[in-house]
């Protein structure tokens, strides 16, 4: 959690400048205890000499020393709590304090998870905000070049701290601003990526749900240095998968977004997900617009539906058996006989038929003239007579005056020719 040569060069105390008085020791004793604190690497033992340095001399010239010596202990022991007491303890007589300010920073979210104390968040906020505010200038015994190269990773992680604080107060804009500026600075963190989605998401907005979802997608896909691990991945892609059915309504185009995820750190330009209803709303738009232009077409796909439902048989009997049928559509499958037809085998046009399956059979009276070939298409009025599920087959008698584009004619009779006389008769 500690980063390393941040906190190698912010946890050293600081020299004492060449314009402050010279600073005294109580006696040889204490002068020894320091110099034995400064060559301890374990911060176990080196934390009990400085209780034992405050112990035996509560008060020294070295104290300022001796308070920064203690905080960074605390952190190496990755004592959170016992940090940002010390470090507000520092904070209270030096507020500018930047070794103070990063450590409260860098234990704020650990913090968090332990105990949700708003006091934390506050406290966070406030140590990222004097962190960020004079991100310009180097700190207290770090020189130009030492902060040009520990500068954006300080950054980075007071933009982070601001969005995480952020989000556990609920104010969701101001987490995307934070986390954006974080994924701006490294695009690759892929749990930054997920904050994220889940920012743009909490926002309750139909038009950022496809950016949410598209972060989410990025950090169950992101492969390199700041990946989620396994597990991480993918419940982070089961999720992902499950939201995108419940706003696109189905899996179609789910493979564009992991793929545009892959390819790109933000979404694209361009980038968009239909909803379900924007969708919906399309096709009615499609089938009120069909239903206008082929109305053949959409009175035989409702009847259709109607019969095919598991009370059709009964819709027949109650509402069309006997009844005169509105104007319907079909091509010839079969004739019977093949000329002079008393019946005509058809099928249905539903906007789906193949032309080749008789789902109709037309009846008449009388037989009609000659013949038209198989895929003939006709319109006609019927009454209904009987119906048929299973296979399905809806039968009516028709009127040939109801009849429209038979072109079939009888065939003229044949001429019978007398025989000439031979010749000479």
């Amino acid at each position: 959690m500690l980063g390393p040569v941040p906190t190698r060069m912010f946890g050293q105390a600081a020299a004492p400048a060449s314009a402050e008085p010279q600073k005294n020791w109580k006696d040889r004793a204490e002068y020894d205890l320091y110099v034995s604190i400064g060559q301890d690497t374990n911060p176990k033992t080196r934390l009990e000499k400085l209780q034992q340095w405050e112990k035996q001399y509560p008060t020294t010239e070295w104290n300022k020393e001796r308070q920064t010596a203690l905080l960074t202990t605390y952190a190496a022991l990755n004592d959170g709590k016992n940090t940002e007491d010390q470090a507000k303890k520092i904070l209270a007589d030096d507020p500018k304090n930047f070794t103070a300010s990063y450590y409260i920073m860098l234990f704020t979210q650990p913090l968090y998870g332990q105990n949700q104390s708003p006091e934390i968040l506050n406290d966070g906020e406030k140590a990222a905000k004097a962190i960020l505010e004079n991100i310009d200038s180097p700190p207290p015994n770090v020189t130009a070049d030492q902060w040009a190269k520990l500068r954006p990773d300080v950054e980075v992680m007071g933009h982070n701290n601001l969005g995480f604080i952020d989000m556990q107060r609920k104010d969701w804009p101001g987490a995307e601003t934070e986390l954006q500026k974080v994924l701006t600075a490294n695009p690759n963190n892929a749990t930054v990526d997920y904050q994220m989605g889940t920012a743009i998401a909490s926002e309750k907005k139909v038009d950022r749900i496809p950016a949410a979802l598209f972060y989410f997608a990025r950090a169950a896909t992101y492969s390199g240095p700041g990946e989620l691990p396994a597990a991480g991945k993918q419940a982070a892609m089961t999720y992902v998968q499950k939201q995108y059915k419940n706003f696109h309504g189905s899996d179609e185009g789910f493979n564009d977004l992991v793929a545009a995820a892959k390819a790109n750190p933000a979404p694209p330009a361009g980038f968009s997900i239909k909803n379900a209803n924007d969708i919906a709303h399309e096709q009615a738009a499609s089938e009120e617009d069909y239903a206008k232009a082929h109305p053949q077409e959409t009175t035989w796909k409702n009847l259709k539906m109607a019969l095919s439902a598991a009370d059709g048989p009964m819709y027949f009997d109650m509402g069309m058996k006997g009844a005169m049928l509105p104007t319907l559509k079909g091509k010839v499958v079969k004739l019977e006989p093949a000329v002079k037809p008393k019946t005509i085998l058809v099928a249905l046009e539903d906007g789906k038929s193949d032309g080749t399956t008789a789902d109709a059979t037309l009846k008449f009276e009388m037989p009609l003239a000659g013949k038209v070939d198989e895929g003939t298409e006709l319109t006609f009025e019927g009454v209904g007579e009987s119906f048929t599920q299973m296979p399905f087959m809806l039968t009516m008698t028709v009127e040939k005056d109801a009849l429209h584009g038979w072109t079939g004619k009888n065939e003229p009779a044949p001429v019978h020719r007398r025989p000439r006389p031979a010749a000479g008769n």
